[in-house]
């Protein structure tokens, strides 16, 4: 994508509408490849000896692997999948399962069917809340760091209860806010610009979650080895991944992201983010 002027990036990010996310993560995906090296689209979960975003960013698709169990699932639909790396991951882990790939935005799945070699996917181009996939045909679905851009996110949940088998898994992995009636535009940092959807709480999760039979087994809350940790890896690595930014945009990008950062970081030690791993049964 050619680089848009700040207008239009600032009216993408205002106006939320399912374009604009698509035009925002097409426009803004490069910042994470750039930064990070790899093709994950989440911000990573930081142990105390990890290293690097891509590390935390295979850690992150790791835990919820785990937690949806994928060792034990045969037939599994990622949605929300972005380059499909996590699904390479998980396949590569988990040779046994079939993967499909939701996502509406196709530039990045064509960019996921060049990167296949040997974990193949089934992509599939649509939108997460009206998915094109038989009743009952599902193990686990997962949506990984992609839940805050569904609008509605019931109608998400709808599809996600219509498409599992009974007792199959539904695992979200979603940052949420804490006190979402408080907070205002400025103060969820890079958030405001990556969760250019809705900002939903976890009592709102829950509720729809309640609403379509799909009941919580488990809730992990890791915002403290989420936000501070990446925040921290931005600032004091900031000249050298300055540097990558500014090879493909415009010096706003890369400053809109530091200052994002820091404020990311005071609103996760303000309490005011949080960041869920949410386990449903049907």
């Amino acid at each position: 994508m050619n680089n848009p002027n700040l207008i239009k990036v600032i009216l993408w990010t205002l106006r939320r509408k399912e374009n604009d996310v698509v035009n925002l993560y097409d426009y803004l995906a490069g910042v994470m490849q750039v930064s990070t090296g790899g093709n994950f689209l989440n911000f990573g979960y930081w142990e105390k000896n990890t290293t690097s975003p891509l590390e935390a960013q295979e850690n992150l698709c790791r835990i919820a692997g785990k937690m949806a169990g994928l060792d034990k699932a045969e037939f599994v639909l990622d949605v929300g999948s972005g380059f499909s790396e996590p699904s390479f991951l998980w396949k590569k882990d988990h040779s046994h399962i079939e993967i499909s790939c939701v996502n509406i935005n196709k530039n990045q799945l064509t960019e996921a069917n060049k990167n296949q070699i040997s974990h193949t996917i089934n992509p599939v181009n649509s939108t997460a809340t009206k998915i094109p996939i038989a009743d009952t045909t599902h193990d686990v679905i997962i949506a990984l760091e992609s839940a805050q851009h569904f609008k509605p996110l019931e109608d998400f949940i709808s599809e996600s209860s219509r498409i599992l088998k009974k007792g199959g898994t539904l695992l979200i992995a979603i940052p949420t806010l804490v006190k979402p009636s408080k907070v205002g535009i400025f103060q969820t940092g890079i958030l405001q610009v990556t969760w250019s959807s809705e900002h939903y709480s976890l009592d709102t999760i829950k509720e729809a979650l309640k609403r379509h039979d799909l009941e919580i087994t488990e809730i992990k809350m890791i915002g403290s080895k989420v936000y501070v940790p990446l925040a921290d890896y931005y600032i004091k690595n900031r000249i050298n991944l300055r540097k990558k930014i500014l090879d493909r945009y415009p010096s706003y990008v890369e400053s809109i992201l530091f200052k994002s950062m820091m404020k990311m970081r005071q609103a996760a030690n303000d309490n005011v983010i949080e960041y869920a791993l949410i386990k449903c049964k049907k």
